[in-house]
């Protein structure tokens, strides 16, 4: 048995070499990881040798010089911008300049109403054509004295405040009317109507010329005059012959015109027509084509003869016309028919002339 070594290990005569080794060998880090992190997947597709080689610019110098010439193409863009609005400002300048001239000559805008009603002095009611009533203030410079109800007065178009007076309150579709020059048409000029100018002198010349004819003998001329007939016939070249030898003021008007497209229009022309012919008497209105404005008539039948009606000498008004038209149309519905028969009439001119006669006594007993 040989004796133990320090360590406790028992080493025999042929280990030194082995110890020599274990003594020269020195430490070797490991070998680093070939990737850190997730592991990478391998690429699946041709090889190398068989793909498509990617295209690139080679030459960079034709790149940058085509930016730098869009690049110059918006400089240019914008000094040309530059050079016109400068061109451009001073008849920008001329033209605002030339602006606030014609605002101060024309001044803040009006609107056209009408005076209701005088408060005091300083305030009134007014209305507009389009609006209600107001109650506003009239300015200072305003003539008082010339304002009256119902005269047109021009208004401010914010405030409403009454700032001018409108002296002619005319109508501009009424002042069209008027014939400021008269026809060249005469009575020589018309054949075969001696009867007809005979009438109409009497009718309408006559009482213009010599009013005191009417008043001697004591009667009252015509206020209107009917011209019938077919076209052609010569009506409105009796009219304008009329006009030709008076010298009163002609006012004409087509029928057609009175009939207007809002309501109420029409009326108020009609009240505006005659109001400028009372002004500007002695007038004549004529009227042509009348018939545009009572297109409505009743359904008759080929039995009804109108003219036997007319010539009666029954004195009917327009009252008893309108009655017996009526009653006749009554009498066709009650019998469930839609056209007016000549007996409808028959029966209902006797109805309406035995209520006219209802109340009059037979005679009277002294």
């Amino acid at each position: 048995m040989g004796q133990g070594t320090p360590g406790g290990l028992n080493r025999q005569p042929g280990d030194r070499k082995n110890d020599g080794d274990k003594k020269d060998k020195k430490f070797e880090p490991a070998a680093p990881p070939a990737r850190v992190g997730r592991k990478q997947r391998k690429q699946k597709g041709p090889d190398a040798a068989a793909r498509i080689p990617a295209v690139t610019p080679l030459t960079k110098c034709k790149l940058r010089l085509l930016k730098l010439d869009r690049i110059k193409d918006y400089l240019l863009m914008e000094e040309e911008f530059v050079a016109n609005q400068e061109r451009l400002k001073p008849q920008e300048e001329k033209t605002e300049e030339d602006r606030s001239k014609v605002d101060d000559l024309r001044g803040s805008p009006m609107s056209v109403g009408n005076l209701e009603e005088l408060i005091d002095e300083n305030h009134a009611i007014v209305s507009s054509s389009v609006g209600p009533e107001y109650y506003v203030g009239i300015l200072s410079f305003v003539d008082k004295d010339q304002l009256e109800p119902g005269c047109a007065i021009l208004m401010h178009n914010k405030v409403l405040s009454v700032v001018g007076l409108l002296q002619d309150d005319v109508d501009p579709m009424v002042s069209v009317m008027k014939v400021e020059k008269a026809p060249l048409e005469s009575y020589a000029d018309i054949g075969g109507l001696d009867a007809q100018i005979q009438e109409i002198k009497e009718a309408v010349e006559l009482p213009l010329t010599h009013p005191e004819l009417y008043e001697d003998i004591g009667i009252k001329p015509p206020k209107g005059v009917i011209l019938y007939g077919e076209p052609g016939t010569g009506k409105t070249l009796l009219a304008k012959a009329v006009a030709n030898s008076t010298s009163a003021t002609f006012l004409r008007v087509v029928g057609s015109e009175l009939i207007q497209k809002y309501l109420g229009d029409g009326p108020k022309l009609v009240r505006e027509l005659f109001r400028v012919a009372d002004d500007l008497s002695p007038s004549i209105v004529f009227i042509d084509e009348i018939d545009a404005v009572g297109t409505k008539r009743m359904t008759l039948a080929e039995d009804v003869n109108l003219e036997e009606f007319v010539m009666t000498k029954d004195e009917f008004s327009g009252a008893d016309i309108k009655a017996i038209c009526t009653e006749a149309g009554l009498l066709a519905l009650r019998e469930r028919r839609m056209k007016v028969t000549h007996s409808d009439f028959k029966k209902a001119k006797d109805k309406v002339m035995f209520k006219k006669k209802e109340g009059v006594p037979e005679g009277l007993y002294m």
